[in-house]
């Protein structure tokens, strides 16, 4: 049987981490399976968690004035959903919806955060790994705003 250890060994996110420190994540985590249209989590409220994709896809999504809710990004198979754990106030900035079946690892922030502060090898690889996230997804939202620009009216 596949641990969530193992699952946590076989994601890129944690790829080249020390075994002992996905150890140590492991233990504040758990397999996470969803249904298609499952809503995750919802913009707005309190952020405590992060789930890392194993397979299937979830949609980012924010409400517009006028527009209801809008997709802003469809994160797959080797993403990471949420990174608001990490930082107060610890609100989600979107809602997360699964677009078809979904196997996840989820982690407890608030114990992640425990460890970060007891291990700062540990907490400054992970912060590491979550801001070249938070770039790349910034990054990815420019070219499509850019995009946007450059579409006929």
């Amino acid at each position: 049987m596949i641990t969530t250890y193992d699952l946590l060994v076989a994601h890129p996110f944690l790829d080249g981490l020390p075994a002992d420190q996905v150890e140590r994540l492991s233990r504040w985590a758990r397999r996470a399976p969803y249904r298609a249209g499952t809503r995750i989590f919802e913009e707005r409220s309190h952020a405590q968690r992060f789930w890392l994709i194993r397979e299937g896809s979830v949609d980012l999504q924010t409400r517009t004035p006028g527009r209801g809710e809008i997709v802003v990004e469809t994160l797959g198979p080797g993403s990471v959903l949420g990174w608001s754990w990490m930082f107060p106030p610890y609100r989600w900035h979107f809602s997360a919806v699964t677009v078809d079946p979904v196997l996840s690892v989820v982690l407890d922030g608030v114990g992640v955060r425990a460890l970060c502060r007891d291990d700062p090898v540990l907490g400054y690889e992970l912060t590491t790994r979550f801001m070249a996230v938070v770039v790349d997804r910034m990054q990815a939202t420019r070219a499509r705003l850019l995009d946007l620009d450059e579409a006929p009216a």
